[in-house]
């Protein structure tokens, strides 16, 4: 804009995606000032959430990113795709829903009808099973792999599910759901996290461990505006804790709960208000699951080790150690990742960690990590890890002693039958 001159009326740019506070995606339904133009560069959230008055034309590149889960790495990947023709429809569409319009396509026609799929891949064949086995399991539906799903996921993503389940313990070894298994199919969320909870009950500190899955499980919580990012840093950095992301995340609802809820404070921390009210929302529902089975919501006060070693029984095969040469290796698949740049353990990069999510982006990230004691991995997760025979090592294993049991993590009994089933 600057390159054209003064002549120019000038031109809003508004940006819109998901992680945006509520009240800037808002800015994109104002009217633009007589004798302005307004523009707004949205990611694929405008291509069937939002009507916006005014808009004639639509520029579509083409391209969208998805999330797509990978069963063997564990790992979820940001893609950038090129979008179906049920997509560049909708996106068309949006030029003309208040009033006549064009749609640019930045692509061929021959591109389009060639190239590109007719519909979005289902959702079910590109995230982790983990829930929807763990339901349908709770449902009586035992036999998974002849069940006549809409859009079959592959036979790899329901495996690596199941064996999932099996080493949280909410399987036996014949893929029948346990006692456990009975409990975490109860709450709404992703298996490893209701193991985490539960476990949170026999530890003592299931009021912090309800915080922390609250604040997880509601997306990005910090905001950081392009013209202040320092700013934005100083204030993030002065609730990180030593022991990891999670801590900080307890850190900043106690401190926003201390501050009674408020929105202002929200607003000077760069904390999304609307995220910490979703945590907050999220928190009560799973306080009535925990009130119904009669659970007990205990607090572990300054005990921040019971509140790791919670994190660890539902998370113990996202275990990852650090490289000696750099970054970390992951324990199961011995793949090299990294601690995410806004991490609170980015700087101090402790020798064992367990990690929230593995994010595929520049690098393959690890989210929300914490530091854990390797002795905990045996202890909470017999079936997947054992010590390693100290005779058997070089020097510098002798020193890691843990390792996973490969044979019970890829083949246990239940698995075989399934195959043979199969």
């Amino acid at each position: 804009m600057k390159g054209l001159g003064k002549n120019v009326p000038e031109l809003i740019i508004l940006p819109v995606y998901s992680a945006l506070p509520s009240e800037m995606q808002s800015r994109i339904f104002d009217p633009a000032p007589p004798g302005k133009r307004k523009v707004v560069v949205a990611t694929n959230i405008a291509e069937a959430s939002l009507t916006i008055d005014g808009i004639f034309y639509v520029v579509d590149p083409g391209f969208s990113k998805i999330n797509v889960y990978n069963p063997k790495q564990g790992l979820d990947s940001l893609v950038i795709t090129p979008i179906s023709q049920a997509s560049a429809k909708q996106r068309a569409g949006c030029a003309g829903r208040t009033g006549p319009g064009k749609c640019y396509r930045l692509y061929t026609e021959s591109a389009y009808r060639n190239e590109m799929s007719p519909t979005t891949m289902p959702e079910i064949q590109r995230i982790n099973l983990g829930l929807t086995t763990l339901t349908m399991k709770a449902m009586g539906i035992n036999d998974l792999v002849s069940f006549d799903f809409m859009d079959l996921p592959s036979p790899q993503a329901l495996m690596s599910a199941m064996e999932q389940l099996y080493n949280l313990g909410a399987l036996d070894e014949e893929g029948l759901l346990t006692k456990l298994g009975r409990k975490m199919a109860e709450f709404p969320m992703e298996p490893p996290l209701s193991k985490m909870l539960l476990a949170s009950v026999d530890l003592g500190c299931s009021d912090e461990i309800l915080t922390i899955i609250a604040m997880i499980t509601t997306g990005d919580i910090f905001y950081r505006p392009r013209e202040k990012q320092a700013q934005a840093d100083q204030k993030r950095a002065k609730f990180f804790q030593p022991e990891g992301d999670h801590l900080t995340l307890l850190a900043v609802y106690e401190a926003w709960k201390a501050k009674n809820f408020s929105g202002p404070w929200c607003f000077e921390n760069f904390v999304q208000s609307r995220s910490l009210r979703r945590a907050q929302d999220v928190r009560k529902q799973l306080l009535t699951i925990m009130d119904r089975y009669k659970l007990d919501v205990v607090s572990a006060g300054k005990n921040f080790a019971k509140i790791r070693k919670a994190i660890a029984a539902g998370f113990f095969f996202h275990a990852a150690r650090k490289d000696p040469q750099e970054g970390y290796r992951t324990l199961i698949e011995n793949q090299p990742v990294c601690i995410h740049p806004s991490s609170a353990l980015f700087q101090r990069q402790p020798y064992w960690v367990i990690y929230h999510e593995l994010v595929m982006t520049t690098k393959e990230y690890m989210r929300e990590v914490a530091v854990i004691d390797p002795k905990w991995l045996v202890e909470l997760a017999p079936r997947f890890f054992k010590s390693a025979d100290p005779t058997k090592m070089s020097k510098r294993k002798r020193q890691e002693r843990i390792e996973p049991l490969y044979d019970r993590y890829h083949e246990p009994n239940s698995w075989r039958l399934s195959k043979r089933r199969a």
